[in-house]
């Protein structure tokens, strides 16, 4: 009995002992809760504010993080406030002035998404501590939301800013000083409101900045304006979009690239530039092309050693001159760059880049030969400003090509002439290929420019249209495409950009809502309501 009474007490502690082993102790539930403020000095929404230190008291520990992005402070101030502690845990937010407040200001610290507690990283959302240096807290808001004016996509961390406007107010303000209010809207949201606004007259604008020094910097920053002045209180919705300028064209100083080449850097759009190239006092003949993918001219000549030659730039009624001094440095030599796709799309031409301008081709001395090794027709057209030569021919569907390009075919402005160059490329079949008819409806104004564009923007086809609504795009590659429609205003064949001191807006441009699939041997008819 006593046996039996033993191996049951046994049993049971070894029962007991597999079960605790079996389960974890968890914990409990996850903290999910922000932290919250017990207390701050002076309180917030105090008036009468003239103090140098603001501390903030929280129920836990918290973090700071990303501080430079989140904070706003509304209006900016000339010297930023020290805030501590970061990077450290702590249970309060200590805020040092470093500048003179203006008087009768109210003045607002909204820290977006940088405060968190120290475990689990809640956000304490758009925390905003305001105070007053006067007598009341200003309570007026405004809102809107943002857009970019070419691309479907809309940037994050913008400043949306109001300027007072008074008797020392004009629009160049936004070029030289800080906004009288700001707001941002972070890294999540389209929309903007501008809180604590006294009444008045105000420029709304709006700026994706490089430098976030609140301004306006043409050549780094996008801007978004409305044409005309606000009044506030006002419970208008404003919708701000936001574009890129087009620089003003200027030249920078022109600089010596090899033996027989100079660069000249520019800013703007340098279409009908003209360079005159002297060379002890007489005109030499030269070519002007353009440096693929950068924001310079190329000038060629022939090779002068040690010497100098002087330039005269002209476009439109810019005209100015430069001195180019030369040194002795190795001379540019004659490259054949060929298309390194294997496939070539029906509609494209086969293009050859090359390193130094053509003077003359001889096209007897190219043989361009199909599968069943019989000649094909060709012509060549040069395009000097980029330096490509494209063979223009009729393209078959499943078909191999042979490009022979024998010695001495192509010669540059130098007299150098090509060594024996050879490629092959084949086309697909016409299955392989999609169609997209487009039919759009409630077009406004024509022309309008369509453009077929990827994920990122990038235009992949275009076409323009003066009259008609129904528009086709033949043999696309097979994938997924972004669609925008451009209303051409100005009828120049090209999307152009708004001008700010102008107060021109960019030209409208429409964005079909979600990407259209093209696929294989597929005809793809797409409505568009421009309207909706």
């Amino acid at each position: 009995m006593k046996n039996r009474n033993f191996l049951f007490s046994l049993l049971t502690l070894i029962g007991l002992f597999s079960c605790a082993k079996r389960g974890t102790i968890t914990g409990g539930d996850k903290d999910i809760t922000p932290p919250k403020i017990i207390g701050s000095n002076p309180k917030n929404l105090s008036t009468n504010f003239d103090k140098n230190t603001i501390k903030i008291n929280f129920d836990e520990y918290i973090k700071i993080k990303d501080l430079e992005k989140n904070l706003i402070i509304s209006p900016p101030m000339k010297t930023n406030p020290t805030i501590t502690p970061q990077g450290a845990a702590a249970k309060y937010i200590q805020i040092k002035i470093n500048d003179t407040l203006q008087p009768n200001t109210t003045y607002s610290f909204n820290f977006g998404q940088s405060i968190t507690d120290n475990n689990e990283g809640n956000a304490y959302k758009n925390f905003r501590y305001v105070v007053s240096t006067g007598k009341t807290i200003d309570s007026l808001t405004l809102e809107g939301s943002i857009k970019d004016s070419y691309q479907k996509e809309i940037p994050h961390f913008v400043n949306v800013m109001l300027y007072e406007v008074d008797e020392k107010f004009n629009d160049s303000i936004i070029y030289k000083k800080t906004p009288r209010y700001i707001t941002n809207t972070l890294d999540s949201l389209k929309t903007f409101k501008i809180e604590n606004i006294k009444a008045g007259k105000y420029k709304l604008v709006a700026l994706k900045e490089k430098n976030n020094n609140y301004k306006f910097d043409p050549k780094s920053d996008k801007i978004g304006f409305y044409n005309q002045i606000i009044t506030i209180p006002d419970k208008s919705i404003y919708e701000l979009e936001l574009f890129k300028e087009e620089l003003p064209l200027k030249f920078k100083k022109a600089s010596q690239a090899s033996g027989n080449r100079a660069l000249i850097p520019f800013e703007g759009d340098s279409k009908n530039t003209q360079i005159i190239a002297k060379y002890k006092g007489q005109e030499i003949k030269t070519k002007l092309t353009k440096l693929a993918n950068k924001d310079s001219l190329q000038l060629w000549f022939q090779p002068i050693k040690n010497d100098s030659i002087e330039l005269e730039i002209k476009n439109g009624t810019i005209s100015e001159k430069q001195i180019l001094k030369l040194r002795n440095q190795r001379n540019d030599t004659l490259k054949l760059n060929l298309s390194k796709d294997k496939i070539l799309n029906l509609k494209e031409n086969y293009t050859v880049e090359a390193s130094t301008p053509i003077e003359k081709i001889d096209i007897s001395k190219i043989k361009l030969i199909k599968k069943d090794s019989s000649n094909v027709d060709f012509k060549i057209n040069y395009d000097e400003l980029n330096q490509k030569l494209d063979f223009v021919f009729k393209k078959e569907p499943e078909e191999k090509y042979s490009l022979q390009i024998l010695p001495e075919a192509i010669e540059d402005y130098l007299g150098k002439k090509n060594d024996t160059l050879k490629t092959s490329f084949s086309t697909k079949a016409i299955s392989e290929y999609g169609n997209l008819k487009l039919n759009l409806q409630n077009v406004k104004s024509f022309p309008i420019i369509v453009e077929l564009t990827d994920e990122k923007g990038k235009t992949l086809a275009s076409e323009y249209s003066e009259k008609s609504s129904t528009i086709e795009f033949l043999l696309l590659e097979p994938k997924k495409y972004s669609l925008r429609i451009i209303y051409d205003t100005n009828k120049n064949k090209k999307r152009d950009t708004g001008i700010y001191l102008k107060n021109i807006q960019p030209e409208e441009v429409i964005h079909f809502p979600t990407e259209i699939d093209v696929r294989e041997n597929w005809d793809v008819n797409q409505d568009f309501d421009l309207k909706q």
